[in-house]
Parts: C-alpha cells; structure tokens; sequence
C-alpha cells in the first residue's frame, strides 16, 4: 500500500457499499493497490454471526465478535494497524475493506 494518504467516499449499492475516491470523485475498484478488499473466511465455523447488526456494511469492525477470519495469504501482508469496514454482504458471506491507519473513510452526508 503506499503512503499517500486515501480519502473513500462509501456509496450505497444493493448489498454494501461501492468505494469512490473523495479526492477526485472517481470510482475505485476493489482491485486497487492502495486498499484490500477481502472475503472473509471461516463463516460457516460461526453460523449467525455475520448476520450480526456489527458486521452490517459501512460499519467500521472492531474486536467484540468473530465472523471468521482473513485469510493467510492476505494476513502476511498486514501491519495490523489497518482499519476494516464491513463493505459488502452476500449469501452469508462478508466482504471487507482493509486500508491503512491513515485513510479517511466515510459515507456522504444525506
């Protein structure tokens, strides 16, 4: 990830939330180096749990209770400092956004 500082606009979709740059008004796709988006693993192991009112997307995740967890490949690569926005939910399964301790992440005002 670099260390230019991000700035996400969450936009709603059908089941989350769509990522727009606040800086340019572009889209972002999840696919960019600056961020992570990660399925989050291991939520047949936790029934319930990711249906949980905490995990509902444009919520910021925190450490109370467990959907499942992120993936190996995806962990080695983490400072742990990083935030994580629930971002999109689908047939019971979660998606996250991970971007640096740094990033400005919010949803417009209505």
């Amino acid at each position: 990830m670099t260390s230019e500082r991000l700035r996400l606009w969450l936009e709603r979709g059908a089941a989350g939330y769509h990522l727009r740059d606040a800086a340019t008004g572009e889209p972002v796709r999840w696919e960019d180096p600056r961020l992570r988006v990660v399925p989050v693993a291991g939520v047949t192991f936790r029934p319930g749990n990711v249906d949980d009112v905490s995990f509902d997307p444009g919520r910021r995740l925190e450490r109370t209770l467990q959907a499942g967890y992120v993936p190996r490949e995806t962990a080695a690569e983490l400072a742990g400092d990083e935030q994580a926005v629930s971002l999109w939910r689908v047939e019971g399964g979660l998606r996250v956004l991970v971007v640096p301790a740094d990033a400005w992440v919010a949803t417009p005002r209505r």
